[in-house]
């Protein structure tokens, strides 16, 4: 099983996922419309070079976000999730440009039992994206329904 069973997961433990993602154009006006969003910031050059600040377009954060919680699975929640719960104290406090690579880094940080199912307990993850400049670009916090390591096993 890659991902963690309730039991294996304590508060405070740090994933420091391998994977990294380089943000293509491609990526960026994708998921910009196929999510029907019309900001012109993800899709108008001219736009974002003469009235931005930014001078060309940024990534939609959106995508930051599914790509970031994206990127943790595979070493936390992989076979072993049961839903997802909710996503809270979204930010991004700096914006990524086509051509960011991003690494992400997960922390543990509450684990308590559900009181109406005993097989299974509640997680929140916070998750950290940086560039490849180190700049922290992106965080949340996750929560979800864990499985218990079902009985039997060692």
């Amino acid at each position: 099983m890659a991902g963690q069973w309730f039991e294996e997961l304590t508060v405070g433990q740090v994933f420091q996922h391998a994977v990294r993602r380089t943000i293509t154009e491609t990526d960026n006006v994708l998921f910009t419309t196929m999510t029907h969003n019309p900001a012109q910031l993800h899709l108008d050059e001219e736009y974002c070079r003469t009235e931005t600040e930014f001078g060309t377009r940024i990534v939609n954060s959106c995508f930051t976000l599914a790509l970031m919680v994206g990127i943790s699975v595979h070493d936390t929640t992989l076979g072993t999730a049961v839903a997802n719960l909710g996503w809270d104290e979204v930010r991004f406090p700096a914006p990524l440009f086509h051509g960011d690579t991003i690494r992400v880094e997960t922390e543990v940080v509450a684990l308590r039992d559900s009181q109406s199912r005993p097989d299974q307990g509640i997680v929140t993850f916070e998750h950290r994206a940086f560039n490849q400049n180190g700049q922290l670009v992106a965080t949340c916090k996750r929560s979800g329904l864990q499985k218990r390591k079902p009985t039997g096993d060692v």
